[in-house]
């Protein structure tokens, strides 16, 4: 997901016109339309192919169909974060590069590449973070999950329709999707501080956590 979110944003610096057509027109389809009718869209779009092939069989299914329409929408986002990374290199970097003699490969992979992932890596932790919430989505968009296995909303209903009593079930998948964020959190903190070792302690940059609502 990362490396087609760097391609994108590689796509859309590139110099040339007829290269950066193609993901800025891929970022602005994905950007530009709602993550829940891209789920509609997409699941009676695999209907249409389901049967050709057993392959296309299992686009309809919640595992892959909308793990697809989620893996392209981030990646258009996660795009535009890495091309505003990009964008935002400090030339005195690249500058010091070209003084060490780096070029061509060897200045991106040991400059540029490092300094823009740093840069991107805050707001790439909250688009993590939103995909992990917008699976919660999959349960209303039509793509059925393979015996509903591992589908807390389901439960969730079940027992809410069961018990009539919402109260119980609804806070715990909330306290089970917490708990998760927090997790992916931690992680995504530690690979930043990881990242930014060489820079001083209070010139560090810090995740802040902006979750979306709607998208």
């Amino acid at each position: 997901m990362r490396t087609t979110a760097f391609s994108v944003a590689v796509g859309t610096a590139a110099a040339n016109p007829v290269i950066r057509k193609a993901p800025a027109r891929f970022s602005f389809i994905f950007r530009g339309s709602p993550l829940f009718i891209q789920f509609f869209f997409a699941y009676f779009l695999f209907l249409q192919v389901k049967g050709f092939h057993p392959l296309t069989d299992e686009l309809s299914a919640a595992w892959l169909g909308a793990l697809i329409v989620l893996f392209l929408n981030t990646s258009a986002y996660s795009g535009e974060i890495f091309y505003g990374a990009l964008r935002s290199v400090p030339k005195g970097d690249l500058e010091a590069a070209d003084a060490y003699g780096l070029t061509g490969f060897s200045k991106f992979r040991r400059v540029t590449w490092p300094t823009m992932l740093r840069l991107a890596w805050p707001a790439y932790t909250n688009e993590a973070i939103f995909l992990f919430h917008a699976t919660a989505l999959v349960f209303f968009s039509g793509f059925p999950a393979h015996l509903l296995l591992g589908d807390a909303l389901y439960f969730a209903i079940y027992f809410a329709d069961k018990t009539f009593n919402p109260f119980v079930p609804y806070p715990i998948v909330a306290g089970y999707f917490i708990i998760l964020t927090l997790t992916v959190i931690l992680i995504f903190s530690l690979v930043n501080k990881r990242l930014n070792r060489h820079i001083p302690a209070e010139r560090r940059a810090r995740i802040r956590v902006r979750p979306q609502l709607v998208r």
